[in-house]
């Protein structure tokens, strides 16, 4: 079986990408890479040995484009939906599979055109501009959360499995981790420095991903409040879940792929949305679980430190660790891939 996968842009949506892809190639399947030359795409793929071949086109996003740069993007992917008419060709694709972001557009769009069956994975618990637009076009939606769609199919998040073998049950706070991403988060960054000091008269021992960008500047401060030997602080960590196996508890962003990644390991956490995500879906993500009492989410205009302690000190680490780890099941690839699989083989 040939299938091709396509999207990315950011990292939530390339490990959904890796995840679908093993499965795929684990089963037998040759599976092909549709990517941009923006965004993480190449980072990722251009030497990985799960895909056949990978394809990177020249495509950027649309919708917050204006003027000349929107009929330029658009060109742009007008093109690559071209090229992606001969990928599919050359390569028998008998499926493909969207991951959503702007790096999915020409493959997905080519898709249909071609009259070769979509599926879509939606990380967020808000339909993305362009999954929204293919959504009318696609054989199934995959998603963790609840989507609107007489199309929608609700499965666990596909990730990497480790999150699960390492996941354990937190019953004492003696560690907390603060993730703002690969990229650095200045509020979450800018919070840590604030609490710090209150952290440590607790003895509670603190991890920090600060970001590349922030890194230095975040060192010097921690530098000069004279805690920085106190600190495991590092800008960006590939494997991440060696720090959050350490971690008691978390204050992080709300991108899907880090909720869920999270609530696999078992790891209680403090919500802190990007205000500027698209269609607010961080929140949403976070809100999925504090409807269920298992996190707190806080917008990032009335992050304080009083607020936190409160809910730090109320918090059932034990309870809300065991009940997190329910919420979702390592076999979410293979839900997906099934589905797929079934649905191919009934139209031979």
């Amino acid at each position: 079986m040939n299938i091709a996968i396509t999207g990315g842009g950011t990292g939530g949506h390339l490990s959904v990408a890796k995840a679908l892809a093993l499965e795929c190639k684990n089963r037998g399947f040759r599976v092909i890479y549709i990517g941009s030359t923006n965004g993480q795409d190449k980072l990722w793929f251009e030497n990985c040995n799960i895909f056949s071949k990978s394809y990177f086109l020249k495509t950027t996003g649309v919708v917050n484009k204006k003027g000349f740069g929107k009929f330029k993007a658009l060109a742009l992917q007008f093109s690559a939906v071209m090229k992606c008419r001969k990928i599919l060709k050359q390569n028998n694709i008998q499926s493909i599979i969207s991951v959503g972001g702007y790096s999915a557009g020409g493959g997905a769009m080519a898709s249909i055109i071609c009259k070769i069956p979509l599926f879509i994975h939606e990380q967020n618990a808000r339909l993305g501009n362009l999954n929204k637009i293919l959504s009318p076009f696609a054989t199934n939606i995959f998603s963790s959360f609840k989507i609107n769609s007489k199309y929608f199919i609700q499965t666990s998040y596909p990730i990497n499995n480790e999150f699960f073998k390492l996941q354990r049950k937190r019953q004492n706070l003696e560690s907390i981790l603060f993730i703002g991403g690969s990229q650095g988060a200045m509020a979450i960054n800018d919070f840590a420095l604030n609490i710090v000091n209150d952290l440590l008269n607790r003895n509670i021992k603190i991890i920090h991903q600060c970001g590349v960008n922030d890194f230095e500047q975040v060192r010097d401060k921690y530098k000069k409040l004279g805690v920085l030997d106190k600190i495991d602080l590092f800008a960006f960590e590939p494997n991440l879940i060696n720090k959050i196996i350490k971690a008691d508890f978390c204050i992080s962003r709300a991108g899907a792929s880090s909720l869920w990644e999270l609530c696999a390991n078992g790891l209680p956490t403090y919500f802190i949305p990007y205000p500027f995500a698209a269609k607010n879906h961080q929140y949403y993500n976070a809100l999925f679980l504090k409807d269920k009492g298992l996190c707190e989410v806080v917008e990032q205009k009335n992050l304080n430190k009083e607020n936190f302690f409160k809910y730090l000190d109320s918090v059932q680490l034990e309870q809300v660790s065991l009940k997190l780890m329910q919420e979702i099941n390592n076999d979410g690839s293979k839900e997906i891939v099934d589905r797929i699989t079934k649905f191919l083989e009934n139209r031979k």
